[in-house]
Parts: C-alpha cells; sequence; structure tokens
C-alpha cells in the first residue's frame, strides 16, 4: 500500500479522462480480475474509455482523487434511470497500491454530500462481486435480498435515506 502525499477530491474536468481511463483500466485487470474473466474485464474497459468517461460526465457527477498531481481514484453519481427521488453510485475505483488506505471510503463520504444523493430517497450501486463487501461496509444492503450476481455479473446494492 502506498502512503498518500496531499490527496484532494474534485470534479471531474475533461482533460482528466485519458488517465483516469487508465486509472479504471489498471484498477480492473489488478484487482477485478480475480472475480471476473479477462473477456468480462476487457469489455467493461471498453465501455470506460476516455471518450465514454466523458460523455458520461454531462449527466452524471464525476469525481477524481489526486495524489499531488496524479489521479488515483473516483467516483460518480448521477440520477437513477433519470428519476429525480433515485440515484445511483458508478465507476468508483481506487487504484490498487493506495487501496486499504481509506480513498475509497473518502470517496464515498464526497458522492453523499452531492446533490444527487441529498435529493434522492434510495440510491443504488450496480457493484462488482469484488467490490461488493466495501459498499456493504459503507451502509449499503442487497437490493430485494439478493445477494448473487445478476445476468451483467453485477451484485446490486442499495440504501435508503
Amino acid at each position: 500500500m502506498k502512503g498518500v502525499k496531499a490527496m484532494y477530491i474534485r470534479r471531474f474536468e475533461n482533460n482528466d479522462a485519458e488517465e483516469l481511463s487508465e486509472v479504471i483500466a489498471k484498477t480492473l485487470r489488478t484487482v477485478n480480475i480475480k472475480d471476473y474473466t479477462a473477456e468480462y474485464i476487457e469489455a467493461e474497459i471498453a465501455g470506460l474509455t476516455a471518450e465514454k468517461l466523458t460523455e458520461g460526465a454531462v449527466w452524471k457527477h464525476v469525481y477524481v482523487v489526486t495524489d499531488e498531481d496524479s489521479i488515483i481514484g473516483c467516483g460518480a453519481i448521477g440520477p437513477y434511470w433519470g428519476k429525480e427521488d433515485e440515484s445511483s453510485l458508478y465507476t468508483v475505483f481506487v487504484l490498487p497500491e493506495y487501496q486499504g488506505s481509506g480513498i475509497g471510503r473518502k470517496i464515498i463520504e464526497t458522492l453523499e454530500k452531492d446533490e444527487f444523493f441529498l435529493r434522492a430517497k434510495r440510491v443504488e450501486i450496480p457493484a462488482s462481486v469484488t467490490a461488493a463487501d466495501f459498499y456493504i461496509k459503507m451502509g449499503y444492503g442487497y437490493k430485494n435480498g439478493v445477494t448473487e450476481p445478476d445476468e451483467e455479473g453485477l451484485v446490486r446494492l442499495e440504501k435508503y435515506r
């Protein structure tokens, strides 16, 4: 685990997109590979390119975590299927060498102060199998009591406010 020198959380800017897509790809290939096939991981990475991240930032609030000038993590929140009273957390990632140092918790705390969280009665997370236990520690529970991954390979978690 790497020590953080100067952590800062801020909103995503379009010029972050390339570096952020590399952070996500590295994390998926290093950490999530224990729960998913290489084909699944590469399909996920293909959906999280710099271009896709920039497009998503139009309708989601995306945050990046930096250590000095390098992006080391991210998280996003947006409306759940366009609803005003429900939201979803998306693309929460921390570089493998920084995991376990409280950065994921800081990302969730930041997302839970965002207007999309504050207006919602319910917040859903389409969580990877890899990250489900982390979100449960953060107070999220299994949607409809279902603990197994769905057809997309995701565990649906939620929190009511």
